[in-house]
């Protein structure tokens, strides 16, 4: 029998290595997006995932050696340069493989900028929380995490948000990871 908890325990601790001060993304930032997130919403498109969902919309962001290396700084000077954004959201790939780099990014925003965060991840909440480390730093930053992996056999394009029912749209306590509300 597959032990998916164990398998997802290893797969989380498989973060993707970079230097100090940077992230490595897939793609452009975003402004102005309203699919990812309540609101008008910046978006930060993370290179890298272990977790390979059949059927996953971007498969070109799996690669961990792909995408641009940028310097996180670089990132945050144009984050700031947006207008009438309320929030950012980390899509990916994985943003929980580059956790300590993405926490950064999270809580630049909240404070310099006043914006709430989201993120969504292939991993549960329960996975994250037990592995800890910088991946629980990260998750505790967040307003909002929509978790499980991507399965097609569950796609519901009705959902809000999310790409199959498996996927949890969990409300959480800045600064805590406590849970408030699971949609």
């Amino acid at each position: 029998m597959v032990d998916w908890h164990k398998i997802s325990l290893e797969k989380i601790a498989k973060q993707l290595e970079t230097p100090d001060g940077y992230i490595r993304v897939s793609g452009p930032l975003e402004h102005d997006n309203i699919v990812n997130g309540e609101g008008l919403r910046a978006v930060l498109w993370t290179q890298g995932c272990p977790n390979a969902c059949p059927g996953c919309q971007n498969p070109e962001t799996w690669d961990y050696e792909a995408g641009e290396l940028r310097k996180i700084e670089d990132i945050k000077e144009e984050l700031a340069s947006f207008r009438g954004q309320s929030g950012l959201t980390f899509c990916g790939g994985e943003p929980f493989v580059q956790a300590k780099a993405c926490k950064e990014i999270a809580d630049y925003v909240r404070k310099e900028l006043g914006w709430n965060v989201w993120s969504f991840s292939g991993f549960t909440k329960e996975i994250i929380e037990e592995y800890g480390r910088e991946p629980l730093e990260f998750l505790k930053s967040l307003d909002v995490i929509i978790d499980g992996p991507f399965i097609l056999g569950q796609r519901d394009l009705s959902l809000r948000f999310r790409g199959s029912k498996n996927q949890r749209l969990i409300r959480m306590k800045v600064g805590t990871g406590k849970t408030l509300s699971i949609e």
